[in-house]
């Protein structure tokens, strides 16, 4: 009888045991904190690129003289990703293009939402639901003066100790009309991932 109770006594307790060491906690973390995991382009690149290009940009003398008194309207082309990984642009200008709206000194186009919008005048024309006297009319939406498009590359070495990301985040400020780039600069980060010898 104190064989069974001991062995029933062990199996709860290396049950217990298991479940508690299994057991994962989630906590809230604070999203602008250096992420370092690995060395792949993650949220804090994305975070320096963003600011460090839009704050570029603003503080441009010539985007100073293009937005003195008016606000051009722009769009913003999705950039290119040239790196070997796969890496949401699609961010990267998202954050860039609300930076710059906050800023006061530039109007945005969306040319990813071009279709739905057509649909929705569509819809307004010809669907039988809208007033005619109350429908928008087609023909009336603002052209883009100015395209900001850019590039995402990178460079990777590594060998058996040591790997070495380096990253090259390149944009430009196309005057649609004179085809001319009014503005460009890049910036750089290089991250390195070193092995370390564990033991004596």
């Amino acid at each position: 009888m104190n064989k069974l109770a001991l062995i029933t006594t062990l199996g709860l307790t290396l049950t217990l045991a298991v479940g508690c060491a299994n057991k994962s906690v989630v906590r809230y973390g604070d999203a602008t904190a250096v992420e370092t995991t690995d060395i792949n382009f993650g949220s804090t690149d994305l975070q320096k690129v963003a600011a460090e290009m839009t704050d570029s940009l603003l503080l441009s003398p010539v985007v100073g003289t293009l937005t003195q008194n008016k606000r051009p309207v722009m769009f913003v082309e999705r950039l290119k990703n040239k790196t070997s990984e796969h890496i949401d642009t699609e961010s990267i200008t998202d954050s860039i293009s609300t930076k710059l709206l906050r800023s006061g000194k530039f109007r945005f186009v969306d040319m990813g939402r071009v279709e739905a919008a057509r649909e929705q005048l569509k819809f307004q024309h010809e669907g039988g639901m809208v007033d005619p006297n109350k429908a928008l009319q087609f023909g009336r939406q603002i052209g883009a003066q100015y395209m900001l498009y850019g590039n995402l590359s990178s460079i990777v070495k590594s060998n058996q100790d040591k790997s070495d990301v380096y990253y090259k985040f390149t944009l430009r400020l196309m005057d649609l009309e004179s085809g001319l780039v009014e503005w460009a600069d890049e910036t750089e980060i290089r991250k390195t991932k070193v092995k370390e010898s564990v033991g004596w």
